[in-house]
């Protein structure tokens, strides 16, 4: 994948105002050269170039899903991506967990007084490069600059809205017995690439986050006729916490195979040298899928085609209606209770 391009030279006269000040968020003419010359340079398009209040646009036919996230992460840049491409693939993702393809984003920006203006755009170019290979467009926003010491850089907050062109229903209340529970690759390198470069841990290997949109191999269950009957990306709370969620949204028993889920061994150092599982650690790019249990060898080697989802494996199933429960078989042939990880292990990593 082509790195995005940074431009050397932020297009506001950073010779003058190096930094974003309070004055970038007042109302007046800095903040009108903010607005044009850095976030309109970069994210420019019909909608966005109209300069309304409001983007206006038509839609096509079908049902629309919309979602919203907020990305707090620190650092802001980190091995495989960066606060700004990470926004873009985290509200993607979420639109492709209904299977809807993403049309539209909005974006708002709170961004801490002295933030250099350099790294803003740097930021701001990477949101534009993820849009881009997202095939979505950035059609409206918000920006506000808070005091030095109130907002730590930089927040982002994406809204995503998409459209459903399937008849499926993809939900967690259409979880069935007998469902395969298949996820789309290796575990953990997100939260641990973060705390790597965080902790100033060194390993003979760079862990690389794996935030990347997936919105292709979705597309691809589907169009395939794959009966999909849930999906969730695996973000805050990684593996353990979304098939908590699902087990207690539909009302079932799931049951994995430890062996079966992928982890690379570099992640599995990391998270024992900081006593972490890295079944509750969180990814960018993986998602787990519940699809009929006739489906799940095809619905793997289809998610297998795509880089993003190379590694996929059939890691279990959904065994009985009954109190929701996940439970987790270790390679020796023992079964144990995987619960939703308690507390906050890793504060601002999304």
């Amino acid at each position: 994948m082509k790195p995005p391009d940074f431009n050397a030279s932020c297009p506001l006269p950073i010779q003058q105002y190096s930094h974003v000040l309070m004055a970038h968020g007042g109302g007046g003419k800095l903040m009108h050269q903010l607005l044009e010359n850095v976030f309109g340079k970069a994210f420019s398009n019909p909608i966005l170039d109209t300069r309304h209040d409001s983007a206006q646009f038509t839609v096509p036919p079908g049902k629309l899903a919309m979602t919203t996230d907020s990305y707090v992460v620190r650092p802001l840049f980190f091995p495989g991506g960066d606060i700004g491409s990470m926004a873009i693939h985290g509200t993607v993702n979420d639109l492709a967990m209904s299977g809807a393809r993403p049309l539209y984003l909005s974006c708002a920006f709170i961004i801490e007084e002295g933030l250099p203006m350099e790294t803003l755009w740097r930021v701001v170019c990477s949101m534009r490069d993820a849009a881009q290979r997202c095939g979505v467009q950035i059609v409206t926003g918000d920006t506000k600059v808070v005091d030095k010491g109130k907002g730590d850089g930089l927040f982002i907050n994406t809204t995503g809205l998409g459209v459903i062109e399937h008849a499926l229903n993809i939900a967690p209340k259409n979880v069935q017995v007998g469902d395969a529970v298949i996820i789309s690759g290796d575990l953990g390198r997100h939260g641990m690439a973060i705390m790597a470069v965080r902790e100033g841990l060194q390993f003979e290997t760079t862990i690389e986050s794996d935030s990347a949109p997936v919105r292709e191999p979705v597309r691809a269950l589907i169009k395939a006729g794959i009966e999909v009957h849930c999906m969730r990306d695996l973000t805050r709370g990684g593996l353990a916490s979304a098939l908590n969620e699902i087990a207690e949204a539909s009302g079932v028993k799931i049951a994995v195979e430890q062996k079966m889920i992928p982890v690379r061994e570099d992640v599995h150092a990391a998270c024992e040298m900081l006593g972490l599982d890295p079944l509750h650690v969180a990814n960018e790019g993986r998602f787990v899928a519940f699809v009929a249990g006739t489906d799940a060898e095809r619905a793997r080697d289809i998610l297998r085609q795509h880089e993003v989802s190379a590694n996929a494996e059939i890691i279990g199933k959904v065994v009985e209606k009954a109190a929701p429960l996940v439970t987790i078989k270790s390679a020796i042939g023992a079964s144990r209770i995987l619960d939703m990880p308690s507390g906050e292990q890793l504060p601002r990593i999304c």
